[in-house]
């Protein structure tokens, strides 16, 4: 998903994403704020991806987003 799609469905998106990380708390999808990088930094963290693995992750899921 492109990145200034997905900081303008970032409202949109929190619920889904919050399904789908589970272990993202409020507070990270508040200071993720539709931004991919801090998104992918975020699951490295709550979830020990490696960047890569974080970035594979992030991209398949907002292809199920995509207009």
């Amino acid at each position: 998903m492109d990145s200034n799609v997905f900081k303008g469905k970032w409202m949109q998106l929190k619920g889904e994403a919050k399904k789908q990380w589970g272990k993202l708390t409020d507070d990270d999808l508040d200071v993720i704020d539709g931004e991919k990088d801090k998104l992918v930094g975020k699951l490295q963290e709550r979830y020990g991806h490696t960047k890569d693995a974080a970035e594979a992750e992030y991209e398949t899921w907002g292809r199920s987003y995509r207009d």
